[in-house]
């Protein structure tokens, strides 16, 4: 099954958080925090209330989000995050 967002929504698949902390520390899954960077899968067409609005992420982009924004989803088994444009803060660049 595909999702394909409406609007300024897009669907975010979150990014693995790292497993140890930096001084070797292994976390458990219930002591870790959801990671908040996602990687970008499907853009809505940029339409608000019948206008045109400009969608700043493109498929492929590695971007943070907002830690309460969007809705968690489950299709097919695997969790995907659909979002407002408005729920992202910053793209990731190399």
């Amino acid at each position: 099954m595909k999702l394909r967002p409406l609007g300024d929504r897009v669907i975010l698949k979150r990014i693995n958080a790292e497993e140890t902390t930096k001084s070797g520390i292994v976390l458990t899954q219930s002591a870790k925090e959801k990671p908040q960077e996602a990687e970008v899968l499907a853009v809505g067409p940029g339409f608000v209330d019948g206008k045109e609005i400009k969608m700043e992420v493109k498929e492929g982009d590695r971007v943070l989000f907002s830690k309460y924004g969007g809705n968690e989803v489950k299709v097919d088994g695997e969790e995907y995050i659909i979002a407002k444009q408005d729920d992202i803060l910053a793209v990731l660049e190399k």
